[in-house]
């Protein structure tokens, strides 16, 4: 989800005249105390996005050079051959500003580290498939960053199946797996039309993929200065632009790696982890698509802005662990849960305040894990030296 809008650079004067708090890549980098000097260096980051953003490498150029970034090593692949890019399509354009926001910010949390944006035909579930099958097929990367979703419902099992099979074999690679929880609080959009209805979202759901959730991150607007954080809802606001996703699948039962967390269910719950996410506290890009072909800058939020964020944490521990001649990370569920058991405190944020939809305890966060915002967000410096840690 993003807002367009023609906001000035400056994050402190974004917030003067749209009341929006929207940070940069340095506040957001001192907010989750990401240490200046790891890049990422080395490793590759995944994208999946669908159908073609014809002025991506234009506008990341300009997103450098505007937050003094180095050059993007930007790889666009289609599998199936580039689509033509329709203007007049609402869901073309659509999908632009989120691939802008997919590539700016992954290379804005790990600068050094490649980019393969890979774009599928089209946003249909077989498209989509497609794109992830080219992925892990060709082992393109160290880790796949998925800012879509929707319900379980809504999938055929066929896909749902292949869908899980690929997954499998990312595991098997030790390619790590990211997806977005979805921005409607504990309900998806209708398979068909404009309804919603109660359900957690796919790929987040499959017990093989790291789901993200949304939070309102509370800074300093021009430091980056963290002062806490609360779950991402905006009801009652006006204009409202949603909630962060999470709650149960109806189809995987709970992973070995959650036994600790649930007490809840026996089914698989997300979010694992959360990320800054509400528009009211968005992260600036620039998207030309957005504003019809002219270049502009426009506040990003969503719980897809931090997918990719948390896909560029994993990139940086990958290369400080082929540094230390250690192989990738590959479940990061399971060792994001097993560094929680020991390091909770330290290396996460807990967020305790806030619900995300109306099905009580279920959607209200707490201490430790929750259905809301997962084991919470990345206390980054703590969170890449324990990750580096691992065996």
């Amino acid at each position: 989800m993003n807002t367009p809008l023609r906001a000035p650079p400056c994050t402190a004067d974004c917030q003067k005249l749209y009341h929006l708090a929207c940070y940069g890549p340095a506040q957001i980098r001192a907010a989750y105390d990401i240490p200046a000097n790891l890049t990422g260096a080395g490793r590759t980051i995944v994208i999946i996005d669908a159908f073609r953003d014809p002025t991506i490498r234009s506008d990341v150029a300009k997103f450098d050079s505007i937050f003094k970034l180095p050059a993007i090593a930007l790889n666009i692949i289609c599998p199936d051959g580039c689509p033509t890019f329709d203007s007049t399509s609402r869901d073309e354009v659509g999908w632009t500003d989120e691939t802008s926001l997919d590539v700016e910010w992954a290379h804005a949390i790990a600068p050094r580290a490649t980019i393969d944006l890979v774009q599928a035909q089209s946003d249909d579930d077989s498209d989509i498939l497609a794109a992830q099958q080219y992925v892990v097929g060709h082992n393109l990367g160290d880790v796949v960053s998925q800012s879509f979703g929707e319900g379980e419902t809504c999938m055929q099992p066929s896909i749902l199946s292949a869908q899980h099979k690929a997954f499998e074999l990312a595991e098997r690679e030790k390619i790590t797996v990211f997806a977005a929880t979805g921005d409607y609080g504990a309900a998806q959009g209708s398979c068909v039309g404009f309804d919603f209805f109660a359900s957690a979202g796919t790929p987040a759901t499959d017990p093989l993929v790291t789901a993200v959730g949304g939070t309102h991150l509370n800074a300093s607007f021009s430091t980056g200065a963290y002062h806490g954080e609360s779950v991402w809802n905006n009801s009652g606001q006006i204009p409202d632009f949603g909630a962060g996703g999470g709650g149960f699948s109806t189809i995987y039962t709970r992973p070995s790696y959650q036994n600790a967390a649930h007490t809840g269910s026996s089914f698989r719950g997300i979010p694992d982890v959360a990320y800054d996410a509400d528009v009211y506290s968005g992260v600036l890009g620039v998207c030309s698509e957005c504003n019809f072909g002219a270049q502009s800058f426009a506040v990003f939020g969503g719980t897809s802005a931090g997918t990719p964020q948390w896909a560029a944490l994993v990139a940086i521990s990958n290369s400080l662990r082929v540094a230390a001649r250690k192989s990738n990370l590959s479940s990061t569920d399971t060792t994001f849960y097993t560094v929680a058991k020991s390091a909770l405190s330290s290396d996460f944020h807990a967020v305790n305040s806030g619900t995300n939809g109306s099905c009580g305890t279920m959607c209200t966060a707490g201490a430790g894990y929750d259905y809301v915002t997962g084991l919470g967000t990345p206390q980054a410096s703590a969170l890449i030296a324990a990750l580096v840690a691992q065996k």
